[in-house]
């Protein structure tokens, strides 16, 4: 698709993603993974901003939660930017249904998930993971089945991973952003 039109729709996920957290009533973390942009659309004393630490998706979300966790927090969810159908009301959903169950997932279309919840850190579920393949979930869901937790789960999204996975309205909102 070339590198223009791919930053135009990262663009668009990441303002979707803004809008869809910018008015939770909870504590917002962003994670970079270079460095910490301070003048991005990311409100410094809406969200605290901190760098990933290194490694594959499965190590850096592990390490994020269990910083968290250390801090004090008792309900986590972290959720990516490449979901358009992903809604204020679905991550309020997944915080209220953290009272019930220790781990909340939502399965994306893909076999990957969009949203991961917990209320006390499980390191194994990071691990050994293909991550970017169609197994995770179902490998994720097996980890914790394993270890006798089980899960609650939210409705199914599409997320975005590839050209084909983009909704005609981000393409036409591009096209639209960029007419030639």
């Amino acid at each position: 698709m070339g590198d223009e039109k791919a930053f135009r729709i990262y663009s668009q996920l990441l303002l979707h993603t803004h809008l869809v957290t910018r008015d939770l009533s909870c504590d917002k973390f962003l994670y970079y993974s270079d460095h910490i942009d301070r003048g991005d659309m990311w409100n410094n004393n809406q969200y605290q901003k901190r760098l990933q630490t290194h490694g594959d998706l499965g190590e850096r979300m592990s390490k994020a939660f269990l910083d968290l966790f250390l801090e004090g927090y008792e309900k986590l969810l972290i959720i990516g930017s490449d979901c358009m159908e992903l809604n204020e009301a679905i991550i309020s959903k997944a915080f209220d249904m953290l009272s019930i169950h220790k781990v909340i997932i939502g399965p994306s279309e893909d076999g990957g998930y969009y949203l991961l919840g917990m209320t006390t850190q499980f390191p194994n579920i990071f691990e050994n993971k293909e991550w970017g393949t169609p197994s995770v979930f179902a490998d994720t869901v097996q980890d914790l089945q394993s270890a006798g937790i089980m899960e609650g789960r939210l409705e199914t999204l599409k997320d975005i991973d590839e050209e084909k996975d983009i909704p005609a309205s981000l393409l036409q909102l591009i096209r639209n952003e960029n007419p030639s």
